[in-house]
């Protein structure tokens, strides 16, 4: 039967390579205790260590992505509130302008 792959979240990466970096745990002992392998880790740790300088960019690509995001979604919403006026005022014309049927009928 195969082994199924174990997935950590970024939290458990992140918590694990604190621990290593800050020196509360040697690798082996991270190793252990939480049954991962060592090449395993040093990836962890490398890829933390790239990413660090990121947590201090005041302009994230994330960050960036989310506010145009959030633009289009308010241009959006105003565009559709903007048609329900349209749409209501229509509405309300119609009903204070009898049709060509009604009309008839009291003619």
């Amino acid at each position: 039967m195969a082994k199924r792959r174990r997935k950590f979240d970024a939290e458990f990466k992140a918590q694990v390579v604190l621990e290593v970096l800050s020196g509360v745990k040697t690798r082996a002992e991270a190793c252990r205790e939480y049954g991962i392998g060592s090449q395993l880790l040093s990836k962890w740790k490398a890829h933390f260590l790239e990413n660090a300088a990121r947590i201090f960019e005041d302009g994230s690509p994330s960050r960036n992505e989310d506010n145009a995001r959030m633009a289009e979604l308010e241009r959006l919403a105003g565009r559709q509130a903007l048609e329900i006026q349209v749409l209501k005022k229509a509405s309300s014309i119609l009903r204070s302008h009898p049709s060509e049927n009604e009309r008839s009928r009291w003619s």
